[in-house]
């Protein structure tokens, strides 16, 4: 076993979904675009709920793809929150694939996203802890 097999998932699970055929790529993998969408999202609620409201995506800091991601594959994207600022808050997030019905679990992709908190104007207001 690996060691990235051996590791457990970081943060608490924020969602889970079904990776499908339409969502692959010329190769017949899961479309990469597709993982760090449903990462975003993630981290989205992620950030909302320790933001107080609504925030939006003004980075993706770093993004690694440590394995592919199959179609059948339940894909769980676990996120923490890493650092708080006035207005932006920093969340790692860990996509695992759930494989075959052996429920083979692998870390397929993580990155850290930064959210802006904004207000009903779409301008950055403070975050409230």
């Amino acid at each position: 076993m690996s060691e990235t097999e051996a590791e457990e998932p970081r943060g608490q699970l924020v969602i889970r979904t079904l990776a499908m055929p339409a969502d692959t790529n010329p190769a017949g993998d899961i479309f990469g675009g597709w993982l760090l969408a449903q990462m975003d999202i993630a981290g989205g609620v992620l950030a909302r709920d320790k933001g107080s409201g609504r925030v939006a995506t003004i980075a993706v800091n770093s993004m690694v793809f440590h394995k592919p991601v199959f179609v059948g594959d339940v894909v769980c994207c676990y996120a923490e929150v890493v650092k708080i600022g006035n207005t932006s808050i920093t969340v790692h997030i860990q996509a695992w694939a759930l494989r075959d019905a052996a429920g083979e679990r692998v870390k397929v992709t993580e990155g850290d996203f930064t959210y802006v908190a904004i207000d009903d104007n779409r301008q950055p207001r403070p975050v409230v802890r």
